[in-house]
């Protein structure tokens, strides 16, 4: 099966994940790996494979994603954006083609992302399952340094079938890494919104039709709120159903709340003003 679809994926060290990845969309014959200059096997793996090449310095995920639809040269007016430690299933594969011939007035298409940990698809204490995954470039572009949002100039479909998300593939301690810097750029986000005094809509937090507009708004009054890393697991484990899947549920819960405690730790330090050093003192 072929689907004039260009895939993207977004590297960094990705040698074990890749191969699989890469496997999920083998119906394009336009797959370009957007690579953050990888020091283990991910390039020699995607040139395998026959994929296109394209190295960029990564620097924050909106402008990183950004660059990529802007300058990489895909040969479909249609796009699928995929992340290494994801894997496209058969439906959702089957499905896309008859998508965009289907598109109507559509430019971009969400699709629903499973989540697995401990070997247990996280059907319930995952924060939103949907993510706007097909696409035009044209009609795309990110924002946030960090958990971007999609901005669709456009309506948005949907398509039925998984794609499945495996962020645990490489080890807890991995995880733990990769979000410690997640939250050192929501603190950076906080930070730059509150200075540039961007407010958020409560009607539109609660009741927009539009799914990345109430998402954003939905955000930024979070960030709003006291005690957030208590807030969150409650949020996932109660409101959300997370105790539902066991033990894998509980123990998610715990690392976002964990995860949204750091963003509180740094954000506030960030706050804090910062030591001038006058001759030998200290000034605060």
């Amino acid at each position: 099966m072929s689907i004039p679809v260009s895939v993207l994926i977004l590297t960094k060290n990705e040698e074990q994940n890749l191969p699989g990845c890469l496997a999920s969309v083998s119906w394009s014959d336009d797959i370009h790996v957007y690579d953050s200059f990888s020091t283990d096997k991910t390039i020699e793996i995607a040139q395998i494979a026959n994929a296109k090449v394209t190295q960029r310095q990564f620097d924050n995920w909106a402008a990183h994603q950004n660059w990529g639809l802007q300058n990489i040269p895909f040969k479909y007016a249609w796009i699928f954006y995929i992340d290494a430690d994801e894997r496209i299933t058969s439906k959702l594969a089957s499905n896309l083609k008859k998508a965009i011939e289907d598109s109507n007035k559509n430019v971009a298409f969400r699709v629903q992302r499973r989540d697995f940990f401990m070997g247990h698809w996280l059907k319930h204490v995952q924060a939103s399952p949907f993510y706007i995954r097909l696409f035009r470039p044209e009609k795309m572009r990110y924002e946030r340094l960090v958990n971007p949002i999609s901005l669709v100039d456009g309506a948005v479909g949907q398509i039925e079938g998984f794609l499945d998300h495996y962020p645990f593939s490489k080890g807890i301690t991995h995880w733990l890494e990769r979000h410690n810097s997640y939250s050192s750029f929501e603190a950076q986000q906080i930070i730059t919104d509150h200075l540039n005094k961007r407010s958020f809509n409560l009607y539109k937090a609660l009741f927009s039709s539009d799914f990345q507009e109430r998402r954003f708004h939905q955000k930024a009054l979070f960030y709003r709120f006291p005690m957030r890393p208590i807030i969150k697991f409650l949020l996932l484990y109660i409101l959300k159903g997370g105790f539902l899947d066991g033990k894998a549920g509980l123990t998610y819960a715990l690392l976002q709340s964990f995860y949204e405690y750091m963003i509180v730790l740094k954000t506030n330090e960030l706050l804090q003003p910062q030591p001038v050093a006058v001759g030998n003192k200290i000034i605060e």
